[in-house]
């Protein structure tokens, strides 16, 4: 059993607890250590909610009376306080005791306290959050950290929208309103009620955390679902979630490809071949031509001698003309004696680099990638003039001499196309 001691008239006595209860000091001692206890403005406690009314609610901190939370919390916090129920515990922060003796507390001032105190930690660890935006205005957005309203410069902004006029450039920022956006804290100042935030920053670590866990995952040969993020003259770049990889030029097509953009465009969402991985360098290599079948070896398939085909003008050479078919791209030569029925010097008189054409298959050559095409076959008849003489056969023997001749030279260029 416990004792305590007590100081009384006859001297010092030890008492049991049941008697220290019962005894005419313990009331007093009680009140001497309540006291010491007494809430201090500015104080945070827990309490507990002994009473809800129309415009106030009553909370129990321990104190000689309950504490009083007012109904202008209701605008500050009224959906936590619609989720709170007589006995549930709620922070509280202690404003002052007014002339009644009554203790006026606030919910909203105790919430932002620990939303400030969560801030400075995030601002200690750097850890990445994530808020929704509640406002905005010409220099950025807004947003909530619980109680606490943290401003996201438009400079750390990762997407800035343009605008063209005065009246957008108010507005800018309204299609970002609900929108929830990883942050970093960069600045805090209590005092000043000041909370900046970093967008940019955030995004930034967060795809090197999602770069370096994507990399653990892939392989070669593994065939993944990206966006086109961006273009450059080398190739095109594909977010595979929250990781970029490169398409170079020669893997967007099995056709000759000058530019990304005649493949494919930001925005776009398309299946990628993963070619290499290189985790020390933090790089990945994709392929798309490699998930389409190789045009050449399907030729025979797709196309036959006589079919009439659309083939654009891409190179202009002494001898004739490539022509790179719409439909798949496979590139053909077009014979400068198959360009037109009468004397042809150079290729430039008939057809120019860029223009699309009627074309007709003249010859296939799968084995050998050739394709040979013909514009003046394609042509219509025309319409048969008696009075000119047919062509003698001193000329046909001449076209066939200059094409014998030049058979050669074609299929070095062709081999080298």
């Amino acid at each position: 059993m416990n004792e305590v001691r007590v100081l009384t008239t006859g001297g010092h006595d030890w008492l049991s607890d049941e008697e220290y209860r019962n005894h005419p000091m313990a009331a007093l001692l009680e009140e001497i250590e309540r006291s010491l206890q007494e809430p201090f403005s500015g104080e945070i406690r827990t309490g507990i909610i002994v009473d809800k009314r129309s415009n106030e609610v009553l909370v129990d901190i321990g104190f000689k009376s309950e504490g009083v939370v007012s109904g202008r919390e209701f605008d500050r916090v009224g959906d936590t306080l619609e989720a709170l129920n007589i006995g549930d515990e709620v922070p509280v922060y202690v404003i002052r005791e007014d002339r009644d003796g009554n203790l006026q507390l606030s919910i909203s001032r105790a919430l932002a306290e620990k939303d400030w105190e969560r801030a400075e930690e995030l601002m200690r660890t750097q850890d990445i959050f994530e808020c929704p935006v509640d406002s905005f205005n010409r220099g950025g957005v807004i947003v909530r950290l619980g109680q606490v309203r943290g401003f996201v410069p438009a400079s750390q902004l990762t997407t800035t929208p343009v605008t063209t006029s005065e009246e957008e450039t108010d507005s800018r920022y309204s299609s970002l309103m609900g929108d929830t956006l990883k942050l970093k804290v960069i600045d805090i100042d209590r005092k000043r009620n000041r909370l900046i935030l970093s967008e940019r920053l955030a995004m930034r670590e967060w795809r090197r955390q999602q770069k370096d866990q994507l990399l653990e995952t892939l392989h070669e040969g593994l065939i993944m679902e990206g966006v086109i993020s961006s273009i450059a003259d080398f190739g095109a770049f594909v977010d595979l979630g929250g990781a970029d990889g490169l398409i170079h030029l020669s893997e967007l097509s099995w056709n000759r490809v000058t530019h990304p953009s005649e493949v494919v465009r930001v925005g776009e969402r398309i299946k990628v071949q993963i070619l290499t991985v290189d985790a020390e360098r933090r790089r990945i290599g994709l392929s798309l031509r490699r998930l389409a079948p190789q045009p050449w070896e399907i030729i025979d398939n797709t196309y036959q001698v006589g079919q009439i085909v659309q083939g654009r003008i891409t190179k202009l050479v002494n001898f004739g003309a490539f022509a790179r078919l719409v439909d798949t791209g496979i590139e053909g030569l077009i014979h400068i004696s198959e360009l037109s029925e009468r004397r042809v010097a150079h290729p430039k008189e008939v057809v120019a680099e860029g223009d699309v054409y009627d074309l007709r298959i003249i010859r296939i050559e799968s084995d050998k990638r050739r394709l040979g095409l013909s514009l003046k076959q394609a042509l219509p008849e025309p319409e048969v003039d008696w009075q000119i003489a047919p062509s003698t056969a001193q000329d046909e023997a001449e076209a066939t001499a200059e094409a014998t001749a030049e058979e050669s030279v074609i299929e070095a260029v062709a081999e080298a196309v």
